[in-house]
């Protein structure tokens, strides 16, 4: 009877994370000392990326990376860019299920750190702390696919 019960314990589905880190932090402030005396506030611009690999039996390693710039005009106040990376038990899965977990559930994870290392770092830099609005993972995945998609219905089929 123990038997049965680890057998189906080994076969319940598994999503867990193993480790959360800092693979890349970089921040630059390359008009200091003159920058800090502007008083306007600088434009914002902010991107993501996320990138997600098997990297064992069960595991996989998806790394968010967040890239801030602030300009005023043409002149760069500062630029960070964080890469937090996150390594997840992902077990007794579904195939097609592994890749909107990799590309959704994960980077919803790594998200609230990174937003936290962004903050520090732009603090650390000398400059008011700036918080990372919440991001929508799932719709920025089915804008992918849809323009894999389109991408893909797009090509000519050769016969």
């Amino acid at each position: 009877m123990a038997q049965n019960e680890q057998n189906a314990q080994d076969e319940q589905p598994l999503f867990g994370i193993e480790k959360i880190y800092v693979k890349d932090l970089s921040v630059e402030v390359p008009n200091a000392p003159e920058i800090f005396l502007e008083r306007e506030a600088p434009q914002i611009e902010v991107q993501l990326n996320t990138a997600g690999r098997r990297v064992g039996e069960q595991i996989y390693d998806v790394v968010l990376t967040v890239t801030v710039t602030a300009k005023l005009g043409e002149k760069t106040v500062y630029l960070v860019e964080v890469g937090h990376g996150g390594i997840f038990r992902i077990q007794n899965i579904p195939q097609e299920q592994i890749e909107p977990l990799v590309a959704v559930a994960c980077p919803n994870i790594l998200f609230p750190y990174a937003r936290e290392t962004v903050s520090d770092a732009i603090v650390r830099a000398g400059f008011p702390p700036l918080v990372l609005q919440p991001v929508n993972f799932e719709g920025m995945y089915m804008q992918r696919l849809q323009e894999q998609q389109q991408a893909a219905a797009a090509e000519p089929t050769v016969q």
